[in-house]
């Protein structure tokens, strides 16, 4: 049996990430994933069980690593503007450092994997937005929205402008890029939109 290399390991999750971001889950295989990485498809079954053991596997490492960064320094008790600039700040921080990450994690929530995806993150998810939206409702800091109408008034606009920036252009096809002023300014506005 042949021993592990943890460079080695990395190295194939890296360039399996890159290549299901660039080539969707549907134009990927181990075969192919093999070939990128220059080993031998023996190598990588060293590490992973199968196609879709590696799939679950970045899953659940890019899930953890946004909730992680997602979540520093913020508490589900803290006043809801502190709490919500916290998050915009540190998703934005993570979607700028990880962009392959960010793009993988959407491909896998339009994906037949989405719902290992939502399992694997959304119980804890709602548990921490549920908990800093009662509380935020509870203190008169934000109208009562169902999840879904929150998140897409909450976190929307972050995602647009990050997509842009990623682009380098905006819609109307202008040189563009994020700056703190324009996530300030939007921040302000989304704020106005949740506070009763």
């Amino acid at each position: 049996m042949r021993v592990r290399d943890i460079n080695k390991e990395r190295a194939i999750r890296e360039k399996a990430l890159q290549m299901m971001v660039k080539e969707g889950m549907d134009g990927f295989s181990m075969q192919k994933l093999a070939k990128a990485a220059a080993v031998s498809p023996a190598t990588i079954y060293i590490y992973f069980k199968d196609k879709e053991d590696l799939i679950e596997q970045l899953c659940i490492e890019a899930g953890d690593k946004m909730m992680e960064i997602t979540f520093k320094g913020f508490a589900p008790s803290m006043s809801f503007s502190e709490g919500l600039r916290i998050q915009w700040v540190n998703r934005a921080k993570y979607f700028m450092k990880y962009p392959d990450q960010m793009h993988f994690l959407e491909q896998l929530r339009h994906s037949p994997y989405g719902e290992k995806l939502s399992a694997r993150m959304g119980e804890k998810f709602k548990e921490i937005l549920g908990n800093f939206m009662a509380n935020a409702v509870k203190n008169k800091e934000l109208v009562k929205v169902p999840i879904e109408v929150f998140w897409s008034i909450a976190f929307a606009p972050l995602y647009s402008l990050v997509k842009f920036h990623m682009l380098g252009k905006s819609v109307a096809g202008k040189q563009f890029t994020l700056t703190d002023k324009l996530m300030n300014e939007t921040f302000g506005l989304v704020l106005k939109a949740l506070k009763p």
